[in-house]
């Protein structure tokens, strides 16, 4: 027996009280797991308990006792990703791509990453500082995100960043100048953004492919940059060769136009472009003027008056009028100011033919400025097409709506109509058909610009827009189909037949609509003020996910101006009905009332009930702060599941949006903070509950 015991002692590994995994990054796994919402496809993770190493946690790879990978790609999974992250020391990997992660990135990332994608997950804002202290990291994908902004100068430290991917985003401004200490970057992919400037910082990296196309870049690129493989189209560059820099420039600024700019000095003498430069030589050139005019009046005086038209075509253009003079003088005026004392007619025009591309495109810009008619239309017009939306024809929406019957007819608000349509190879979309009243046929140029503003708004909780069609004085929207339907069918519309909403999911969809608001609010630039916001106007997907409708189309909203304009029934904030001017605070005001009726299950004003009980808002308010009283307001359709205290904090919430000064109100991104307290909270509350005690009414806490 103790021959046996020996052998188990030396054979068998020590067994550890912790397990195999450092206790810290076990605990910051755990931290993970409950702010994903202890999601089952994370198979074998544990929010109390666990071996992340030792049990082989899906995803997590360990060296020794300490993770190193964490890889949780194109999961399904939502929430947050905790924040304990900076506990990970010897992470090196974190992929969460393609994720429903929609919110800031969190701050407190692993301070040694290596690889870090975090494409795809609707994250908003900007980049976190903390990835400037990433020194080790070689690779970041934050692809097809919803960030924004202008990038922060903080690339400094990244010297051994290979791989740099900020594509399909909405980031704006310059490009940070310490983009020039990416010393190791082969790969950068910004395409799809709304950059602005030169790319003259990515001249010297040693760039093998980047990809800069549909963004709002200028100048010209770089000669360094037009041997490898890059994609640049979709932006305003400059053509033809680089000029000189403008006077005052300092000599670093230019240090892509050498070709051009640095030879100036050495060529003065051909181009008698020094003749401004010293009293000397231009008295010299004086001399030879008078002389040259007195020889020209007595021995060629058919040439000299040539010379002499000339002479006054070129000292009159400054006062001439941009629009009476042809291309090519304007042309001559672009370098005038550098050569007219020295009068060298012939120099001028062929420089003025030399330069020709890059005048005409300053000129373009200095025109619109003073134009204030026609040509700002024209660079709208290059959002006609926009990447993410399809064109489609009157006669393939007429034939997949059955020719708009009213069998298809799925909905109806103050813009328009909404038809089911079914394409011939079964693929199912919502055409929405504006009302001629809302934007006549004859505004096309409006419409389209919609079009262009309403494909940009790309998140998580946002109707996606297919694509438009606008023919024959028809204009016509085509979504993303929720097969589910609206809130407002699911609240009021359900027959003793349906499912009813839990408290989970009425939860779920009350934070998915915050987050859609916050977006359109603090995220977007400008805000995107909805003006309609309302349950009929969110809409569920197959696994209840709400998706806000009708985002950019307020311009199709007329100002109220006698009732609601929501459809007079009860969502338009006070101060709506006295302005008859919508503000985003305004929204928070309808959102706070969609909340009520996720709360109560009434609709916000129902002719049917008592007068004292007609407007949810004034029968509702008063109660909010009475436990009592609240628990008798709750939706019946609940039968008492649901946890005391979330619908207190619900409740909380709600009189927070409904105060009717709108200064009091709060901004979106508070009432997705307090939603998120809520979760969080429930799902502690749900942990204390052992699983003896676990009754149907606390299974409700898993939010």
């Amino acid at each position: 027996m103790v021959v046996v015991v020996v052998f188990m002692l030396l054979v068998l590994p020590p067994i550890s009280v912790n397990g195999d995994t450092d206790p810290s990054d076990a605990a910051a796994l755990r931290v993970m797991y409950q702010g994903l919402n202890s999601p089952g496809q994370l198979t074998k993770w544990s929010s109390n308990a666990g071996d992340p190493c030792g049990e082989n946690w899906k995803g997590v790879k360990c060296s020794g006792s300490r993770v190193t990978e964490i890889n949780l790609p194109s999961l399904g999974l939502s929430g947050n990703i905790g924040y304990q992250l900076t506990s990970l020391t010897s992470l090196t990997t974190l992929d969460i791509s393609n994720n429903n992660l929609g919110n800031q990135i969190p701050y407190n990332l692993p301070p040694n990453l290596q690889t870090l994608n975090i494409a795809g997950c609707g994250f908003s804002g900007t980049l976190p500082y903390s990835i400037s202290l990433m020194t080790p990291l070689k690779y970041l994908n934050a692809a097809h995100n919803q960030l924004n902004g202008d990038l922060q100068d903080m690339f400094g430290k990244l010297t051994s960043l290979s791989t740099l991917d900020l594509s399909f985003n909405s980031f704006t401004g310059n490009l940070p100048e310490s983009f020039s200490s990416l010393s190791s970057a082969t790969d950068m992919y910004l395409q799809n953004n709304q950059f602005t400037g030169p790319i003259d910082v990515l001249a010297d990296l040693p760039l093998k492919n980047l990809n800069v196309a549909n963004n709002k870049f200028s100048g010209w690129i770089p000669s360094q940059l037009k041997n490898i493989n890059l994609q640049k189209d979709g932006n305003s560059w400059n053509s033809g060769t680089a000029p000189p820099p403008p006077p005052g420039t300092p000599a670093t600024a230019a240090r892509n136009h050498q070709p051009s700019g640095n030879k100036t000095p050495s060529s003065s003498n051909d181009q008698k472009k020094s003749g401004v430069s010293g009293g000397a030589i231009a008295g010299i050139v004086i001399s030879i003027l008078v002389v040259g005019a007195v020889i020209a009046f007595f021995l060629l005086k058919k040439r000299s008056k040539k010379s002499h038209a000339d002479i006054e075509k070129v000292e009159n253009q400054p006062f001439a009028s941009l629009a009476s003079q042809p291309q090519g003088a304007q042309e001559i005026k672009s370098v005038q100011a550098s050569s007219m004392a020295s009068n060298t007619k012939p120099f001028e025009i062929s420089s003025a033919i030399n330069l020709k591309p890059p005048p005409l495109e300053r000129h373009k810009s200095f025109d619109d400025d003073d134009d204030f008619t026609a040509k700002p239309v024209v660079p709208k017009k290059v959002s006609v097409a926009p990447t993410n939306t399809k064109t489609y024809s009157i006669a393939d929406l007429q034939i997949a709506t059955d020719s708009f019957s009213a069998d298809n007819l799925v909905g109806e608000g103050s813009t328009g109509r909404v038809f089911r349509a079914q394409f011939d190879d079964g693929k199912v979309v919502a055409v929405k058909k504006i009302n001629s009243s809302a934007l006549p046929g004859d505004m096309s140029e409006d419409f389209i610009d919609i079009v262009s503003d309403v494909s940009r708004l790309r998140h998580p909780n946002v109707t996606e827009l297919i694509g438009y069609c606008c023919e024959h004085g028809q204009n016509l929207l085509v979504y993303e189909f929720l097969k589910n339907g609206s809130l407002f069918d699911f609240l009021h519309l359900s027959d003793e037949y349906s499912k009813p909403l839990t408290w989970n999911n009425r939860v779920k969809i009350a934070l998915g609509a915050a987050r859609a608001l916050e977006y359109l609010h603090e995220v977007c630039s400008p805000s995107v003020v909805h003006k309609s916001i309302k349950s009929a106007n969110i809409l569920l997907d197959s696994e209840l996910n709400p998706h806000l409708s009708d985002c950019g189309l307020a311009s199709l909203v007329p100002d109220a101006d006698q009732e609601d304009n929501n459809g007079g029934s009860g969502y338009s904030a006070p101060e709506v009905s006295m302005s008859g001017q919508y503000t985003i605070k305004s929204d928070v005001y309808g959102f706070g009332v969609t909340m009520l009726e996720l709360l109560t299950g009434r609709k916000p004003f129902d002719s049917s009930r008592t007068r004292s009980e007609q407007s949810l808002v004034r029968w509702a308010t008063p109660q909010l702060h009475d436990i009592d009283a609240l628990v008798k307001m709750v939706d019946p359709a609940l039968k008492g599941l649901y946890p005391v205290k979330s619908l207190s904090r619900f409740a909380d919430v709600i009189a927070l949006c409904v105060q009717p000064e709108p200064e009091f109100r709060p901004p979106m991104s508070e009432v997705v903070e307090a939603l998120v307290r809520l979760v969080q909270r429930a799902n502690m509350s749900k942990r204390t509950v052992g699983n003896d005690q676990v009754s149907s009414s606390n299974q409700e806490l898993d939010l």
